[in-house]
């Protein structure tokens, strides 16, 4: 035989097969991430500050002359979180690196002019003596403020050969957290997200995954929050957060988004295809009848909205939801009434008829009726409209709550369900939207489950010579209606079968 001759790998080849040797998939490409914000959220044990500090010691140990920052909100909290396992990676990784751990001032030093530095944000004066910053990894940074992190990155900007960089690792607490704002709601182009579980990290013990997994069953809730990385609240949540957070992650695709636009008569409607305050989940069903519950712009209220149910089966067909003027709002609305087959409109009239009144203006024939007393003894007055009251608010909560016990598979959007995990009861036992959370969504979506009862809960059947078979239902409102309100529900429903 032959001599055999040994082939040397590259040596960037060595090196990267003995990353990915010691390294998670999920977190493999990441590496040579070099956008300015990466920001690392996931679920607990999911390895995710593991690969941060790993990071930061391959860019430390590989690139000359960094001085990376290692932060957390309270400083005493660094010494045996970060600073510890940055210790524990150097020595499982990086042993011939010449690393110079100082332990008095946690100070971490290389031979090649690379250094890391550690301070918490409450710790103002060592911060202020930190200059020429070329990274920064934040611990934990659901902890900190927008302005904390907003004084970190004006802080980076210092002349360097390489990129800089801030990596913000952290548990999704909070569903209303300025974290998913800033970087999950509204992506900023300079920034990577990374979501992770504990499923994404190979290296946990499988009595670790027992003890996480252990939580399905003993607290699905904080399953899905901790474990499972899901956005989540700090208060009692009003629905079922599990089921929620489940639905969350099996939403259908809209059919379609767009608005209405019309002439100054509202003639020819028309639907346009954009990116429109309208969601269509469900396209109408001839002869099926629909309610849409109203949430006006009020007072603490940001967004107008209105909401569609399918009457015969509760489930969500469409939303509409902007912040535009009150009279562009009745007009989609009276548009999204017409599609869905003269649905009843249920509008609260809190903190403004002008919807209401402008549904009659324009013609609009079915909305819904409340009764209040009169002034006059004994009397009873009808109005246009849901009126919110100490009386009625828990009322329409209750209503909603019953429904989406078994039926959170009825609910289509994803704003409407992340309000759902943000409306909470706080001290006062009061539900509501968690501070800095809206819940135009919630109570809208309320207000029609609560109005159904006015509107028929059976699709009408069409005969084939053209005349419809009526319900029981339908009779009942055409034997209660006067003359007037008995030609408009045979110009909707159609002349009844004999």
């Amino acid at each position: 035989m032959g001599k055999r001759t040994e082939t040397r790998q590259p040596s960037v080849l060595r090196w990267y097969n003995a990353l990915r040797a010691s390294s998670n998939p999920a977190f493999l490409p990441l590496f040579f991430d070099e956008h300015r914000y990466l920001v690392l959220c996931g679920g607990g044990g999911s390895g995710k500050s593991i690969f941060a500090g790993r990071k930061v010691l391959e860019r430390l140990t590989s690139e000359k002359g960094h001085r990376w920052l290692v932060c957390r909100k309270v400083a005493r909290t660094l010494r045996e979180s970060c600073f510890a396992q940055l210790r524990g990676q150097i020595a499982a990784h990086y042993p011939k690196a010449g690393a110079k751990i100082s332990v008095s001032d946690m100070r971490i030093s290389f031979p090649n002019g690379s250094e890391i530095l550690f301070a918490g944000l409450d710790d103002v004066e060592k911060l202020k003596s930190i200059y020429d910053i070329t990274g920064i990894w934040v611990e934990e940074a659901s902890e900190i403020t927008e302005a904390d992190f907003n004084q970190l990155d004006i802080r980076l900007r210092t002349r360097f050969p390489h990129y800089l960089q801030i990596i913000l690792s952290f548990n999704p607490i909070s569903i209303t957290h300025w974290l998913k704002r800033r970087f999950f709601d509204s992506p900023d182009p300079r920034a990577t997200t990374h979501r992770s579980t504990y499923k994404d990290n190979r290296f946990l013990t499988a009595e670790a995954v027992r003890t996480l997994e252990a939580f399905k069953d003993t607290d699905p809730y904080y399953y899905q929050v901790y474990c499972l990385g899901e956005w989540g609240v700090t208060g009692k949540t009003v629905f079922d957060g599990q089921a929620v957070s489940e639905r969350l992650g099996s939403l259908p695709e809209p059919v379609k988004r767009g608005c209405w636009e019309y002439g100054d008569d509202m003639s020819e409607i028309r639907w346009q295809d954009g990116s429109g305050p309208v969601t269509i989940y469900r396209e109408p069903e001839e002869g099926k009848p629909y309610v849409i519950g109203g949430d006006t712009s009020g007072e603490g209220s940001d967004f107008f909205v209105a909401q569609v149910l399918d009457n015969v089966t509760g489930e969500q067909v469409a939303i509409l939801r902007h912040q535009y003027d009150e009279d562009t709002y009745a007009k989609q609305v009276y548009c999204l009434g017409k599609y869905y087959n003269e649905a009843l409109v249920g509008i609260e009239a809190n903190f403004s008829s002008y919807p209401i009144k402008r549904l009659e203006q324009l013609g609009y024939r079915n909305q819904y009726v409340r009764e209040q007393e009169d002034s006059f003894p004994g009397g009873v007055r009808r109005a246009f409209g849901f009126r919110t009251t100490a009386t009625t608010r828990p009322v329409v909560i209750g209503t909603l709550v019953e429904a989406m016990r078994d039926g959170i598979g009825l609910v289509n959007d994803r704003t409407t369900l992340e309000e759902m995990l943000t409306f909470v009861r706080k001290e006062s036992l009061r539900p509501e939207a968690e501070a800095g959370a809206h819940d135009d969504c919630v109570m809208s979506l309320a207000i029609a489950w609560y109005i159904r009862p006015q509107q028929r809960m059976t699709a009408a059947a069409k005969e084939p010579e053209g005349r419809n078979r009526w319900t029981e239902d339908m009779w009942e409102d055409y034997l209660n209606a006067d003359a007037e309100g008995r030609k408009y529900l045979i110009e909707k429903w159609g002349e009844p079968k004999p």
